[in-house]
């Protein structure tokens, strides 16, 4: 049967945590898979917003949303802006700070064929984007992160990501990694759940 693959395992933990109604933001929207996700899982009452530095991604994801909304018509309400995943504090509604169900970030390039491989998430950036993520979550709120460090700069960000959750304290969020130990190249994933009782 084999392992659940990283992508799946975020959205099951995910979908685990987040309710109908809840917000959640998409750091990194690329085609648009993560965005109908969390569209989906929030439901008529929930509230979305994605963010992507390509105007290519944010087209892709315009045309799957308005698909996925012709055949069944019960997802969020979603923002994507063209701004960089860095941002999100300043670009969400104040109310949103502090009650966030769900960051997801999916790094690297963005997969499609014709899109800049060249163009990947950079390190500065994503780590700012994690910080402002913790700060925007509700208690009980979770942030995954799939890196990528089969690609050239790749690695780097992986390293990156993975001290920086080591780095933050058992009393803000517990944090886990799941990823495949043969193959060190290989995706993977690591998730953070804020406890319960911290405000931000």
């Amino acid at each position: 049967m084999g392992f659940m693959s990283v992508l799946s395992f975020a959205h099951k933990l995910i979908s685990e945590r987040l309710t109908l109604g809840d917000r959640a933001i998409d750091a990194t929207v690329g085609t648009g898979a993560d965005t109908l996700f969390l569209a989906k899982t929030t439901g008529t009452r929930g509230e979305v917003y994605g963010f992507d530095i390509q105007a290519a991604a944010l087209t892709l994801a315009e045309e799957r949303l308005r698909l996925a909304i012709e055949e069944a018509p019960s997802l969020a309400a979603v923002t994507l802006l063209e701004r960089s995943h860095a941002e999100m504090a300043e670009a969400v509604p104040a109310i949103w700070h502090g009650t966030v169900g769900a960051v997801m970030f999916n790094l690297g390039y963005l997969p499609s064929g014709e899109a800049d491989k060249n163009i990947i998430t950079q390190t500065d950036s994503t780590i700012a984007a994690l910080e402002a993520s913790l700060q925007l979550l509700r208690p009980g709120g979770i942030i995954t992160a799939v890196l990528y460090p089969g690609h050239a700069g790749g690695d780097l960000e992986a390293d990156a990501v993975e001290s920086w959750a080591a780095a933050v304290s058992q009393k803000v969020a517990q944090s886990i990694v799941y990823r495949q130990l043969q193959r060190t190249d290989s995706p993977y994933m690591i998730a953070l759940e804020k406890k319960k009782g911290i405000s931000s």
